[in-house]
């Protein structure tokens, strides 16, 4: 079973800051493949559903960012998962807006959801870090997570959580490089080449 986890901030004030596109992307998982309503457990909101026939379940941390583990570790231990199993959702600020990567294991580069799950579960869990851009000045960077995406980001953003959404049955196959050269190619579809003049019976360009 998938364990999908996206990472964000409880009430309506959070709802469309640059912090909560975890939860962006779950919702929009969610809908597209008509999971079941969300139901409180494991100190968040869970959906269960089905991607390209795997099961799997969706989990929004209720406890505000920085206590994410807590909701995750208790999810992870009652489903009996392993850590590979959990593919978490995260805002990056060290990637252009728009970017997407995907990763396993490795450090939390001082994201304190991520810090947070680590402490309860380890570090070996996979990451899907979607590029929200960085403030100029260091000193910004908790301003600009807590901010609401300017309505000029909507131009890649609903797109992005569109492309997501669909390629979603390859991460509950542990596919992730796959996952993410389709949302890639969503985004960016190669050009298609116009096609030769046709020739006339002597073999001539007409």
């Amino acid at each position: 079973m998938l364990l999908l986890v996206g990472l964000g901030n409880p009430g309506p004030e959070y709802a469309r800051n640059r912090h909560n596109v975890g939860f962006m992307v779950a919702d929009e998982i969610a809908r597209r493949h008509g999971f079941a309503p969300q139901r409180n457990r494991f100190q968040g909101l869970v959906s269960e559903g089905r991607l390209g026939g795997e099961p799997a379940l969706i989990l929004k941390p209720m406890t505000y960012m920085n206590e994410s583990g807590r909701s995750v570790g208790a999810a992870m231990r009652y489903r009996e998962l392993q850590p590979a199993d959990v593919l978490v959702v995260h805002d990056e600020i060290d990637l252009a807006a728009g970017k997407l990567r995907m990763k396993k294991g490795g450090g939390t580069a001082g994201h304190n959801g991520l810090r947070s799950i680590e402490a309860h579960i380890g570090r070996d869990f996979r990451r899907m870090r979607i590029g929200v851009g960085r403030p100029t000045h260091k000193e910004d960077v908790l301003r600009w997570v807590l901010r609401d995406f300017p309505k000029s980001d909507r131009e890649w953003l609903d797109p992005l959580l569109e492309a997501i959404a669909e390629a979603a049955p390859l991460l509950a196959k542990g596919q992730d490089s796959a996952f993410a050269s389709k949302v890639a190619l969503s985004l960016n579809p190669p050009e298609s080449k116009p096609s030769p003049p046709p020739l006339d019976k002597a073999g001539r360009e007409g």
